[in-house]
C-alpha cells in the first residue's frame, strides 16, 4: 500500500507493511478507541494541519472561559530574519487552568467522588486516596495560604518537594491565583536549586523537612537552607519579610526572597510518619511549618481568570552553555495540548487508572501527572518510591493493587527491571497500554516490555517530546499505529516534523538529519525566561523558519521517525537532560583539575552514563581518592546524584584541533574502545590519542 501525501506533497505514513517487523494491538482490545484506526488518525491529522482554527477550537468547546475565544487562533514567527520569535494561541481568552481541571470536573462533571489520586509512599505500608472534592479543598486552602504571604498575579514560587500530594495541591495553588510555579525536582543539589531561584526571581520556596528514598533520607531542608544561604550571599539587603522584620535579600534586578514554609513529610521506611525530621535547620524569623500555615485557612478560593498567553510555568532544562534554561509554559495552549495529547496517546476512557512513574520536578509529571490526566477527570497513581523498593515486584504488585490500565514509564525503569526475570510475580491483566518517555528505548527492551509486562496484548507507545514541546510530539496511538520497536512513528495532530541536512535543506523520503519542526502547536514553550535572545539562539538561529530540537532523526521508508539522539553537546542519563558544560564546570572547581571534557557512553540500564576525561594540574596524583572526590564534590554537591560520573579517565592531554577546539567524537570513541577514528588530521597532537587510550583501563567506575 502507498503511503499517503497531505498537499504539501510530504510524506505521511501510510499503513504498510514495513521491512522491520510491526505490531498490531490485539484484536478487540479498543473497540471503544478515540481514534480506531490509521485511518482515522490520518483525517483528524489532515484537520489538525489544514483547518488548524477548527480543529482546536473543537477541542476548547470542552473548557470553561470566562471570556471566550475569539479572533484568530494561532499567531507566531519561527523565522529570525523576519523579527522576534514568537507564538500566541488564542490571544485575549480568559480562563484559569486550576479551574478547568479541578472545579469543572466536581461542579460540571459531577465527578466530585472520583478517585483523582492513589498515593503510594515511598513504604507499602504508607498510602492515601484522594478525591477531587478532597483535592478542590487542599487546593483552595494552599492557594489562600501563599495569599496571607502575599503572593498575588504574576510572582513566581519555587517548589522542591517529593513526590507527596503537597506537592500538587502547591503546584495547583499557584495556577489557582495567578502565580507561577517553578518546581525543582528534590534530587537537585544546593547550588542548583539556588540558580534556579535567582534566575526565575522566586518570593516563595516550599519544601519538606526531609524524604526516604527507599531505605536512604534525604534531607530536603537541610539542601533547602543551604541554597538560600547561597541566595543570600548574592544579594543585597534592602527590604523584610511579611513574615518577621529582618531583612530579605534582593538586587535591582530580583524582587524579595522570602524564606521557606516546610511540610513535615519523613517517613521511617516501615513505621509511621515522624513529628519532625531531628535536625532539621530552622529559622523562626523566616520559616514557617505547612500546618501552621494552613491552620484554620478556608477551603474555598476564587480563581484568578489569566489571559492565554499568561505565564503558567517556568520548569529548568539544561542547556549546552552549562547554564539550565527557565522554560515558560502559558495557560491556555499548554491545558489544551496536555489534556487531548493525554486523552488520544492514552486512549483515556472513564474507568481507567493512569499511572505514570515519572516525578513531578520534570516536564513528564508536570503534563501527565498533573495537567493532562486532571483535565480529563482521570484516576491516577502517585508514587513517592523507587522501582526495586522494598523489592524488585514493587511496580508490578501496584499495577495488581489498584487495577492499572495504562502505564507510563522510562526505558531505564525497563531495562533495571528485565535483569529480575521474565515473570513478574503479580497480576498484570489490568493493563490495556503500555507508554515509554524521556529517551528512545532500545528494541530488546521495547519487546521485553511488550512480551512480559503486556504479555503480547498492550502495545507500547513510544511517545518523543520535550520539556520546551509541552507534550507529546511523535507518538503513536494505541488502536490506530502499527508499531515498531524503538521508533516514536507519526507526528501528533497539529505537529508538522521535517528532516534536514547541515545546510538547512529540507530532505524528502527517506533521510537522516536534524529533527525540526515548521510550525507551532498550542503546548509549544513560549520563551527562555527573561532572555529572549537565547531563546532565539538555541531554538530558531541555526534554521531559520524552523523550531530545532537539538535532536538528529531518521525517517525510514514508511514515513516512521526514529529518533537518533542528541546532536549538540547534551547528555541523556536515565531520561534527564544534562549538558556537558554544566557537568565539566562542576569537575574543573576541583583544585587537582585543570581542564575536563565528559563524554557519553552506553550504559545497560541508564541508557546512557558519563565518561569524564580529567587533565590534573602540575604534581597532582590521579587516584581512587581523586576520584571519589570528583563524583562526590563535584557533581553529587554541585549537579546532583544523576550527574555522578561512571568513569572517570586520567588525561595528561585532550584532542584538541589547531583552534583549540576539543574534538568529542574522538572522546567519544576512546569511551567506547572504538579504535577506527577516522581522519584526524585537523588534530594539533594526535599522540594523545594513543596515549587516551593506553590509559582506558584507569577509568573507573
Amino acid at each position: 500500500m502507498s503511503p499517503v501525501s497531505d498537499s504539501s506533497n510530504r510524506v505521511i505514513p501510510g499503513p504498510q507493511e514495513p521491512e522491520e517487523k510491526t505490531y498490531h494491538p490485539s484484536d478487540g482490545l479498543f473497540t471503544d478507541a478515540h481514534v480506531p484506526d490509521f485511518d482515522a488518525y490520518l483525517a483528524l491529522y489532515k484537520k489538525s494541519t489544514e483547518e488548524p482554527e477548527e480543529f482546536w477550537a473543537d477541542v476548547a468547546q470542552e473548557f470553561y472561559w470566562k471570556k471566550p475565544p475569539s479572533g484568530q487562533m494561532l499567531q507566531f514567527n519561527f523565522d529570525v530574519n523576519k523579527g522576534n520569535i514568537y507564538i500566541k494561541f488564542m490571544e485575549g481568552a480568559k480562563t484559569n487552568i486550576c479551574y478547568n481541571v479541578l472545579d469543572r470536573n466536581v461542579h460540571e462533571r459531577n465527578l466530585g467522588e472520583k478517585v483523582a489520586y492513589y498515593w503510594e509512599g515511598n513504604s507499602p505500608n504508607h498510602h492515601q486516596t484522594i478525591t477531587y472534592n478532597q483535592l478542590l479543598r487542599n487546593v483552595c486552602r494552599c492557594a489562600n495560604a501563599l495569599k496571607l504571604l502575599g503572593v498575588k498575579k504574576g510572582d513566581r514560587v519555587a517548589i522542591y518537594l517529593p513526590m507527596i500530594p503537597e506537592l500538587v495541591y502547591t503546584m495547583l495553588a499557584c495556577a489557582r491565583i495567578g502565580a507561577v510555579h517553578s518546581i525543582v525536582f528534590a534530587g537537585f543539589s544546593s547550588e542548583s536549586l539556588c540558580e534556579r531561584i535567582m534566575d526565575a526571581q522566586c518570593n516563595i520556596l516550599v519544601t519538606a523537612d526531609g524524604v526516604y528514598r527507599g531505605d536512604k533520607l534525604i534531607n530536603l531542608k537541610k539542601t533547602a537552607s543551604e541554597a538560600l544561604e547561597r541566595c543570600k550571599e548574592r544579594y543585597v539587603p534592602v527590604c523584610c519579610s511579611p513574615l518577621s522584620e529582618e531583612p530579605l535579600f534582593t538586587s535591582a534586578s530580583h524582587p524579595s526572597i522570602i524564606h521557606t514554609h516546610t511540610h513535615t513529610h519523613t517517613h521511617t521506611p516501615e513505621h509511621s510518619p515522624c513529628q519532625r525530621l531531628p535536625g532539621t535547620p530552622w529559622d523562626e524569623s523566616c520559616d514557617i511549618w505547612w500546618a501552621d500555615l494552613m491552620d484554620g485557612v478556608s477551603d474555598e478560593c476564587e480563581p484568578e481568570w489569566m489571559d492565554s498567553e499568561d505565564p503558567l510555568f517556568i520548569l529548568y532544562t539544561s542547556g549546552s552553555t552549562g547554564k539550565p534554561k527557565g522554560v515558560v509554559h502559558t495557560v491556555t495552549g499548554y491545558m489544551l495540548y496536555t489534556s487531548l495529547t493525554f486523552k488520544y496517546v492514552f486512549d483515556y476512557h472513564h474507568d481507567d487508572v493512569y499511572w505514570c512513574t515519572a516525578d513531578i520536578g520534570w516536564i513528564t509529571g508536570h503534563s501527565y501527572i498533573t495537567y493532562g490526566p486532571l483535565a480529563n477527570g482521570a484516576t491516577s497513581v502517585l508514587f513517592e518510591g523507587v522501582p526495586v523498593y522494598p523489592h524488585v515486584g514493587r511496580l508490578w504488585e501496584i499495577i495488581e493493587k489498584y487495577g492499572v490500565s495504562k502505564f507510563y514509564t522510562a526505558p531505564t525503569a525497563i531495562r533495571l527491571l528485565m535483569k529480575y526475570g521474565r515473570e513478574p510475580l503479580y497480576d498484570l491483566s489490568s493493563l490495556r497500554v503500555l507508554g515509554t518517555v524521556g529517551e528512545p528505548i532500545n528494541p530488546e527492551a521495547w519487546l521485553w516490555y511488550y512480551d512480559v509486562v503486556g504479555q503480547q496484548r498492550c502495545p507500547v507507545i513510544d511517545t518523543f517530546w520535550q520539556t520546551e514541546t509541552g507534550g507529546h510530539v511523535l507518538t503513536p496511538l494505541p488502536a490506530a499505529t502499527p508499531l515498531k520497536p524503538g521508533s516514536a512513528t507519526c507526528p501528533f495532530f497539529g505537529v508538522q516534523p521535517a528532516v534536514l541536512n547541515e545546510h538547512g535543506e529540507e530532505l524528502e523520503g527517506e533521510a537522516e538529519g536534524y529533527l525540526v519542526f515548521r510550525k507551532p502547536w498550542p503546548g509549544i514553550m513560549r520563551g527562555v525566561y527573561g532572555n529572549q535572545e537565547r531563546f532565539e539562539s538555541t531554538y530558531f538561529r541555526k534554521f531559520p523558519g524552523f523550531y530545532v530540537t537539538g535532536d538528529g532523526c531518521r525517517r525510514d521508508k514508511d514515513g516512521y521517525y526514529w529518533i537518533t539522539g542528541r546532536i549538540d553537546d547534551m547528555l541523556n542519563v536515565s531520561g534527564h537532560l544534562l549538558s556537558t558544560a554544566e557537568v565539566e564546570a562542576a569537575l574543573t572547581e576541583h583544585p587537582s583539575v585543570a581542564e575536563a571534557a565528559v563524554v557519553s557512553r552506553p550504559h545497560a540500564v541508564k541508557g546512557e552514563c558519563l565518561y569524564c576525561f580529567v587533565t590534573l594540574k602540575d604534581h597532582k596524583e590521579f587516584n581512587r581518592t581523586l576520584m571519589e572526590e570528583l563524583k562526590r564534590k563535584g557533581q553529587r554537591e554541585k549537579i546532583g546524584p544523576i550527574a555522578t560520573p561512571d568513569f572517570i579517565q586520567n588525561a595528561p592531554g585532550l584532542p584538541k584541533t589547531r583552534s583549540g577546539k576539543i574534538m568529542r567524537r574522538v572522546l567519544r570513541q576512546i569511551a567506547r574502545n572504538e579504535k577506527d577514528l577516522g581522519d584526524l588530521s585537523t588534530l594539533a597532537d594526535p599522540k594523545v590519542v594513543e596515549v587516551l587510550f593506553s590509559q582506558r583501563w584507569e577509568a573507573a567506575a
